[in-house]
């Protein structure tokens, strides 16, 4: 899978890094460390050996869930700052990452066009920023339920239900996305404190209309949390459709936003980020803690998150990404999201044109894809799906499965059916080598359809 010229490039890149880090510590005594010795060298390399059994996620042959590769710069910033092991709770054990923290998070804060007071920090996953975000809302927004689409991540029930808060699910539209209809119906009863908006919903891609939310906010004075988690990074795309871009064209003026830099970021796990557009939410985190934050008056970053000990070498990795591949429309990294949607595009065309297969009424927003097997029936294009899925992972093509709505296929597609699924291939293109691969996974998914076909 690896290409042993990059690997080498790689650990030459890592070693240099290694070394220059060290050079800052060469005025302190000598501190030898016990040989790793014959044993290390056997045992990593049994992990290794254990690590085979994996899929290829770093291969654009895989091309199932949501697993982007981190940049080989993430990974080497990442180890070198492991040798230094800082904690960003506190200045006493990061200072150097906070400082990169809180640059990295002010770029992102940019690329949303948040005000440069905003108040926001890194996180171990999206699922905890979600957490901070629902926390605050609550708070701000005490005795109010949370609605969010029925599409939208199953995380945030759960999270409602840790914190105690009512949440109410909200139908969606023939588009998967949020129902405006629905969703004032509820609000009239004065009882939702705060909605939440998905850009890109991990199932299809789909987008909510955050701008039409704004407009009903106006109305009805509820708090706005925009989960990015997966899509975020998407507001540098070039090429989104009118309906998305409006949406990620509103983000500034919602109240909260997380996004996840270990999906399309380029980041190792666990890497989130939280941002609030009112920093003054930073009361609710207020605490005392003397025996931590004691080197210095400044801010420290545990004053202003749930998490206590938290990986600095997480924001290593995501300044110096960031510092290579800034966040701005039109550069590298923007390109790069692009083309993963224009993958995902390339291959609804061919899926639309195909026999073997059954589009989705609406193309994708994001880069995911999802599509039914050709059958007369949601029941036998399930099995079939299933079918393709097998053998599409005998030759190498790793796809996924999800069970979505047949009310997301054209009307008269299964006209007898009284079932209200069916299971769907999926994929999500994320990576950018994914355009250049299409025509490749395209031959491979045909042949494992008429493969499975066969067995009928």
């Amino acid at each position: 899978m690896s290409d042993p010229l990059n690997s080498a490039a790689f650990l030459t890149l890592l070693a240099e890094a290694q070394l220059k880090l060290d050079a800052g510590f060469t005025h302190l005594p000598d501190n030898p460390s016990a040989p790793l010795g014959d044993a290390a060298t056997t045992v990593l390399a049994e992990a290794a050996t254990r690590l085979h059994d994996n899929y290829p996620y770093a291969h654009p042959l895989y091309a199932g869930q949501m697993l982007k590769p981190p940049h080989p710069v993430a990974r080497a910033a990442y180890a070198m700052a492991m040798s230094v092991n800082p904690n960003n709770h506190a200045l006493d054990g990061g200072r150097a990452s906070s400082a990169m923290e809180l640059e990295a998070i002010a770029e992102i804060a940019a690329m949303f066009g948040f005000p440069k007071q905003c108040l926001g920090h890194l996180t171990s996953s999206g699922t905890i920023a979600n957490l901070e975000a629902l926390w605050v809302a609550g708070l701000t927004r005490p005795g109010k339920a949370i609605a969010a689409s029925s599409q939208a991540h199953y995380t945030h029930t759960r999270i409602s239900g840790v914190l105690g808060i009512p949440f109410v699910p909200i139908p969606v539209d023939d588009t998967n996305r949020i129902d405006l209809a629905q969703l004032e119906i509820l609000l009239q009863t004065n009882e939702i404190g705060t909605v939440v908006a998905t850009l890109g919903t991990t199932a299809t891609g789909s987008v909510d209309p955050l701008d039409e939310l704004l407009v009903l906010q106006q109305k009805y004075g509820f708090r706005i949390h925009v989960d990015g988690a997966y899509g975020g990074y998407f507001t540098l795309a070039s090429n989104l459709q009118p309906a998305a871009r409006r949406a990620y064209d509103a983000i500034p003026h919602a109240d909260s936003i997380v996004v996840d830099p270990h999906k399309h970021g380029l980041q190792p796990y666990g890497c989130g980020c939280v941002l609030f557009r009112d920093p003054a939410v930073g009361r609710f985190y207020k605490h005392d803690s003397p025996f931590t934050y004691f080197t210095s008056g400044a801010l420290h970053l545990g004053e202003i998150s749930l998490e206590c000990s938290r990986a600095g070498a997480s924001a290593v990795a995501l300044w110096t990404t960031q510092r290579l591949l800034p966040l701005v429309p039109g550069g590298a990294f923007a390109t790069g999201l692009s083309q993963g949607r224009e993958a995902a595009l390339a291959l609804y065309s061919r899926i639309a044109e195909s026999t073997h297969f059954i589009a989705p009424t609406h193309a994708p927003q994001l880069d995911i894809v999802f599509w039914a097997a050709a059958a007369s029936s949601p029941a036998e294009s399930s099995s079939l799906a299933q079918r393709i899925f097998d053998e599409a992972a005998k030759i190498d093509l790793h796809l996924a499965l999800a069970r979505l709505s047949v009310a997301l296929f054209p009307p008269g597609t299964w006209p007898a059916t009284s079932e209200s699924t069916v299971l769907c291939l999926r994929s999500v293109l994320m990576k950018p080598e994914h355009l250049l691969w299409i025509e490749r996974i395209w031959v491979l998914l045909v042949t494992a359809a008429n493969t499975a076909a066969a067995f009928e």
